[in-house]
């Protein structure tokens, strides 16, 4: 690792640690990550580094670590520095910008996957990704017009195991679902209609996508009438949803542990 002291963020190569915009990472197809742990699980997954922004106290600490990887750049600032970084001062003395893994194509995701429907919020995404790898689930189908699984607040609140998961961005919700049905996945619409089978009645195959719908639209009637079965979890008559983070965690446990 080349190590290199700033002592600004007034310089080009730093600008990218700054940004919270989208298109500012679309072109290289890159992400920034922040706080130890986070940027340690997702190195240890594999993730392509650019560079490493953080305090010597960090450098130091993790020196053994580090070495083991791949790691072309080091810049190393002063805490005061690096708390110019909005809302850094939470996130505890390092920063790594890195490249997002390729996309999996559909027929090379694994048996159990968990798909969004017009998911807006990347705290949302971010849960149910780190609720997927707790949970035994690996592979992610997200829609191209969402938030990126990768983009910063996602990658946080997943505490960076979206890395250990394959992805893919669909374009069409409707072409998706009919080719999943096409290699043998039984698609399970979470949402709540008059003829839903309980969540703790659901017979489980061996291929299934679990799909999720918008937080406060839910998922089309149109759409729904695609997929096989409309699945609802059983709650007090007084209460209507669960967010779609809970929801999501609590259809995934039982569906992987139901056989």
């Amino acid at each position: 690792m080349k190590k290199i002291p700033v002592t600004t963020l007034d310089i080009p190569e730093l600008k990218i640690y700054q940004s919270f915009r989208e298109n500012a990472f679309r072109k290289d197809g890159s992400f920034v990550a922040d706080s130890p742990k986070v940027v340690r699980l997702l190195i240890e997954s594999g993730i392509k580094v650019k560079s490493i922004l953080a305090t010597e106290a960090f450098y130091d600490e993790h020196a053994g670590w580090l070495a083991a990887y791949d790691i072309p750049i080091g810049y190393i600032a002063p805490r005061a520095v690096m708390e110019q970084i909005v809302g850094h001062r939470l996130h505890h003395n390092v920063m790594m910008h890195a490249i997002r893994p390729d996309e999996t194509p559909l027929h090379a995701l694994g048996e159990r996957i968990i798909m969004l429907d017009e998911i807006s919020k990347a705290d949302n995404v971010g849960a149910i990704a780190r609720s997927a790898v707790a949970l035994g689930i690996d592979s992610y189908l997200l829609p191209a017009q969402g938030p990126h699984p990768y983009i910063r607040r996602a990658v946080r609140i997943s505490m960076g195991h979206i890395g250990k998961l394959r992805y893919h961005r669909y374009n069409d919700i409707k072409t998706t679902i009919t080719t999943l049905k096409t290699l043998g996945y039984h698609i399970f619409a979470a949402e709540v209609t008059p003829d839903s089978t309980p969540l703790s009645q659901v017979k489980v195959p061996p291929k299934w996508v679990l799909l999720m719908g918008h937080e406060e639209l839910g998922i089309s009637e149109d759409v729904l009438k695609l997929c096989d079965e409309v699945v609802t979890i059983e709650m007090a008559p007084e209460v209507k949803s669960f967010n779609v983070a809970i929801a999501a965690s609590i259809m995934m446990y039982q569906l992987q542990n139901i056989r």
